[in-house]
């Protein structure tokens, strides 16, 4: 499950087819919480992030214009952090971690440090964030005035010592097998290809993966604070990135100044991952629905039909179509549903995905080809995704023990694909390798307040696919002090990039000002998509 690119693959918290002299030595040094790092490993690691972190604070980071080949224009610097492979380890082999940064658009006065960011996944980069600035995104035009805006490559991801499992040629390659298995034959089939993934993960990467964990990239965090020079992180999370800053807050409670999470992984050690992917599937079903409602009320433009159930029976009868012929030799049940999630995913998917629907429909085959099958010719892109599903994979099969009997899963998803039938399968089997991972599998850290921890700003939409609403509410009870906005009757994932005065004021001046509203706020839902 993800959140980033819905195009290639389910992401949990992004998507295949999207979210630091002597007092600052000081504060980089301060010890992490003792509710998150106890045991004698973790004692290790803290120490050994205290390090690197103190080490980031006296070196700084390096401000240039960024490498050419990273389509990043000035104004905006790239820089680098170096951090510990492995943090039991500090003085050990070292990886670089690549940043960007564009400084506060208001005055010296006006400046209150830096807004990092993090889009989701696991697997997004978040160094498009200071392109909000530069495209003069409205949103966020208030808080740019106080901030710099900074991103980064997460630890595997992009730029920072990525990681890989496959040949990228060969990931992106179609058409795949339909998800959806008739048979045990198709279930061994997929089996098979689910190991073979996680061997090639150890073979391509297997110094990484045992390092490839959601507390190491909260320590990371921390170290980029530090070498950023700032005190207390400034933290924007949106889906994947929530987890991020759920466990920042539990680490490193006294390092928050300001945090924003936006649609929210459920931090339950219980959910953390497997649980969590199969409410994804129950959501995704749910919002799939509201998506054909939607274009079931704008058949006058889409023509797929005017009730849910017609538009259900065009979407079964393209499946249908491409199982049994690969629509332009490529797009079979597995493209399709790469293309078409991302209208679950995300309402500015809601046009796009009807539109070539609908051409496919009146008879032209072309729109969907070109929308959802692979470009071989794309070298970049396809190593890219690659790379995210990569990293998706080590960081969700590392954090937590995943069941290793195939007849669980195998139970599981059939139970589940009964109700459900749109993502389960698909996102069982891009889960699979979770069960025969080859590094060491780790324990969730136990997400909870620490002393120092000011008030989060949690935001969610109620009927979100990836990230289901229960996983805000879940937060919001570990976080004292917390506040919920809550966006009710809207579902798309991310709700803070979104126009909806009610929310953005709210964003803005819990970033300004620090000042939450005295209670949780339900807002109406942001406008539905036109055609």
């Amino acid at each position: 499950m993800r959140g980033i690119r819905p195009t290639k693959r389910v992401t949990a918290l992004g998507s295949a087819g999207a979210l630091v002299t002597a007092t600052l030595i000081a504060g980089a040094m301060a010890a992490p919480s003792a509710t998150a790092d106890t045991g004698r490993g973790q004692d290790r690691e803290a120490r050994g992030a205290a390090i690197a972190a103190a080490k980031a604070a006296k070196a700084g980071i390096d401000w240039q214009d960024c490498p050419a080949d990273w389509a990043i224009a000035k104004p905006i610097q790239c820089g680098w952090v170096t951090v510990p492979l492995d943090y039991a380890r500090p003085n050990g082999k070292q990886i670089k971690l690549a940043v960007d940064r564009i400084g506060n658009t208001g005055t010296k006065a006006e400046r209150q440090g830096a807004l990092v960011y993090n889009p989701g996944g696991p697997g997004g980069s978040g160094l498009r964030f200071p392109t909000r600035v530069t495209n003069k995104n409205p949103i966020w035009a208030n808080t740019a005035k106080a901030y710099d805006f900074v991103g980064f490559d997460p630890r595997g991801v992009g730029h920072s010592a990525p990681i890989s499992c496959i040949d990228p040629q060969e990931f992106v390659k179609a058409p795949k097998a339909d998800p959806v298995p008739d048979s045990e034959a198709d279930k061994r089939a997929q089996r098979k290809l689910a190991a073979e993934y996680a061997d090639g993960c150890a073979e391509r990467s297997g110094e990484m993966l045992p390092q490839m964990t959601t507390p190491n990239t909260v320590r990371d965090l921390d170290v980029i604070r530090a070498a950023l020079g700032e005190r207390k992180l400034n933290f924007l999370g949106v889906s994947y990135g929530t987890y991020i800053g759920a466990v920042y807050g539990t680490m490193y409670p006294g390092h928050v100044r300001r945090m924003v999470v936006d649609s929210v992984v459920n931090p339950s050690r219980e959910k953390i991952w497997y649980e969590a992917n199969l409410d994804q599937d129950v959501a995704f079903e749910g919002r799939w629905k509201d998506w054909e409602d939607w274009v079931a009320k704008n058949d006058a433009t889409f023509h797929l039909g005017d009730t849910r159930a017609e538009v259900q029976d065009q979407w079964l009868k393209l499946r249908a179509t491409a199982k049994a012929n690969p629509i332009g030799g490529v797009v079979g049940p597995a493209e399709l549903i790469g293309f078409f999630q991302s209208a679950p995913y995300y309402d500015s998917s809601w046009v796009p995905v009807a539109t070539v629907f609908s051409q496919y429909v009146a008879g032209d085959t072309q729109a969907i080809v070109d929308a959802a099958a692979p470009d071989l010719s794309d070298t970049a892109g396809n190593a890219s995704a690659e790379n995210g599903n990569a990293v998706y994979t080590a960081v969700e099969c590392t954090d937590a023990k995943w069941p290793t009997s195939w007849q669980k899963w195998d139970r599981d998803n059939t139970r589940l694909h009964k109700n459900y039938p749109f993502m389960t399968w698909a996102n069982a089997w891009l889960n699979l390798p979770c069960a025969t991972w080859p590094a060491k599998q780790q324990t969730p850290v136990n997400v909870r307040t620490g002393k120092g921890l000011p008030a989060v700003l949690i935001v969610q939409s109620t009927n979100d696919a990836a990230t289901p609403y229960e996983g805000a509410v879940e937060l919001h009870k570990r976080f004292k002090g917390s506040r919920l906005i809550t966006e009710k009757d809207a579902g798309s994932h991310g709700v803070t990039g979104l126009v909806n005065p009610c929310i953005n004021e709210r964003v803005d001046t819990y970033l300004l000002t620090g000042k939450t509203d005295a209670a949780d706020v339900t807002c109406a839902p942001h406008a539905t998509p036109k055609p």
